[in-house]
């Protein structure tokens, strides 16, 4: 029994800490993300093995659903967790971004990001970034919003410049946790894996690889994305 309780209590200080490194303090770390659908819930632009993952980052799309964006960048579909990874996509992997989508958390289906309005800055938490941004398909549901959480109304030009102007500072932080969360995913993968040399372009690559092969066994998706992100880097 005390090697049961050793582990349960491992496993739950190691979920609780996976949490911190990739997601951060706040809501992120409660047992439900304000930011989560369920995978039936949420609407995919993607194709193919690795389409419930963030084209950039890898994160799981339906767990960030509420802060997703989506565009047809260099004529292929695409969804990101957050416009910070799509304008990561724009700057450091030139894709030509067009119809730009993005959730609509009135309807929670996709809606033209340039006619939708934006709350930043509310108590709710960011994706990719310390400031948090929701878009609206309607003023009026912006505006109740703010009145509930707080946070400011905005366009889409307004957050477009926004995240481009800090987007070195967010991309260099989030490189930072993930190179955390990589070494976490290291001692998971040496403690729970049966070892591969297979070689990764992408974390959803990787992610969509161990969801298939199972070669982890049964693991949480914050296991999932630490073992991704060390698999891609080492």
């Amino acid at each position: 029994m005390a090697i049961t309780f050793k582990k349960i209590l491992q496993s739950a200080f190691l979920t609780t800490l996976l949490s911190t490194l990739l997601f951060g303090m706040g809501e992120a770390n409660t047992q439900v993300d304000f930011r989560a659908v369920s995978k039936a819930e949420a609407v995919n632009v993607q194709n193919g093995k690795h389409k419930e993952f963030c084209s950039v980052c890898g994160m799981t799309l339906h767990n960030f659903y509420k802060t997703n964006f989506a565009a047809n960048a260099n004529g292929v579909e695409k969804q990101y967790c957050s416009i910070v990874c799509l304008v990561e996509d724009e700057i450091v992997n030139n894709q030509k971004m067009k119809n730009i989508r993005v959730v609509d958390n009135l309807t929670m289906k996709m809606i033209d990001a340039k006619e939708a309005s934006y709350v930043v800055g509310s108590n709710k938490p960011g994706t990719m970034s310390a400031v948090s941004i929701y878009g609206f398909g309607t003023i009026a549901g912006a505006k109740d919003f703010i009145g509930k959480n707080g946070g400011e109304l905005k366009n889409f030009n307004d957050i477009y410049a926004m995240v481009k102007s800090t987007q070195a500072k967010d991309m260099a932080a989030t490189k930072e946790r993930q190179a955390k969360s990589a070494k976490m995913g290291e001692m998971i993968y040496a403690k729970m894996c049966i070892k591969t040399d297979k070689k990764f372009k992408s974390v959803a690559e990787a992610k969509s690889y161990l969801e298939e092969s199972k070669i982890c066994g049964n693991i949480n998706d914050k296991q999932l994305q630490a073992i991704g992100l060390y698999l891609v880097q080492k």
